[in-house]
């Protein structure tokens, strides 16, 4: 399929529309996929013949250590939320974990293969892909991006490896706004972080000239992964996103520039790979109750009675 521009779902406030509205709101504004960080029960039956291609996360850190704990279980809540909505609700990748902690990445592994083997028993394996959800920051010495490497690769290159024979993408949490926020602007320029033109940087290593930071992050995980030996892992960005108040940088303005350019974007691929790149905008609505600082709760295309923040397009 062609480029996939999705919006993850998120719904950590207490005056979002209801599911069912959200689905039809989806499905107005084109946009063809979906991002749901738990199996929530009213959401599936909403998205059921929506045509809406799906991330479904497990939940959180505590559900994943059961998966990894437990075949059983694993198989359990494979029959419970995938086969019991497939093919009326297109799942593409069950996300088993979302940035789970450092010290805690032992349990994905495990978990992942567990949730595999159920999918492969409910004979879903081949359409259906385990992967998990990281933050960049397992990805260092990103710049320049040829010399990306994981942080930890006792933890990841196995994950790595598990995806590459599985055909499943590596997930990851791609966002240019925190590193010009952490940069205060002294060394990234705004045009460069927001898919604007206007700055070139070359990258002596694969010799490549990057006009983009989005670009630059995604290529170092490209390269991390090679250096893993798994040149052929697909990446997905399966959250990216510019929040338009609460903070350093935040503004309708940057958030429009970041978020079209990046739905216009992503059917160009990387100076280093060619081809659209799957990616899903955090988030959809912006969120009263998520805990942080006041930019995690602005970054949403829509406020919660569904008007837009400014105006995106995403196309057929």
């Amino acid at each position: 399929m062609g480029a996939v521009h999705g919006v993850c779902y998120g719904m950590v406030g207490d005056n979002l529309p209801s599911r069912g509205d959200v689905v039809q709101l989806y499905k107005s504004r084109n946009i063809h996929a979906m991002r749901i960080y738990n199996p929530d029960q009213e959401a599936l039956p909403a998205l059921r013949g929506s045509g809406i291609f799906l991330i479904l996360d497990v939940g959180g850190l505590d559900e994943v250590q059961r998966l990894a704990r437990d075949p059983s279980y694993a198989a359990g809540w494979v029959r419970s939320n995938v086969r019991a909505y497939y093919p009326d609700v297109l799942s593409r990748y069950i996300a088993v974990g979302n940035e789970v902690p450092a010290g805690d990445t032992g349990v994905i592994l495990p978990a992942m293969q567990n949730v595999h083997n159920a999918l492969a028993s409910a004979n879903l394996s081949s359409s259906i892909k385990v992967s998990t959800a990281v933050r960049f920051d397992v990805i260092t010495n990103s710049l320049p991006p040829s010399s990306g490497v994981f942080r930890d690769p006792s933890g990841f290159v196995p994950i790595a490896r598990f995806l590459d024979r599985t055909g499943a993408p590596f997930l990851a949490n791609v966002y240019p706004y925190f590193a010009y926020k952490d940069d205060r602007g002294q060394n990234i320029r705004l045009n460069y972080a927001t898919l604007q033109p206007g700055t070139t940087v070359r990258d002596n290593g694969n010799r490549l000239n990057y006009t983009s930071l989005f670009d630059a992050m995604v290529d170092s995980i490209y390269a991390a992964l090679e250096k893993a030996g798994t040149p052929n892992v697909r990446v997905v960005v399966s959250e990216s996103g510019w929040p338009s108040a609460g903070g350093f940088g935040a503004s309708v303005d940057n958030a429009r520039n970041y978020n079209q350019g990046l739905i216009d974007h992503i059917r160009n691929g990387t100076p280093k790979r060619s081809g659209a790149i799957e990616t899903y905008i955090f988030a959809m609505f912006n969120e009263n109750k998520k805990p942080g600082d006041e930019v995690e709760r602005n970054f949403g295309l829509f406020f919660p009675n569904k008007q837009p923040v400014y105006p995106t397009i995403f196309p057929n």
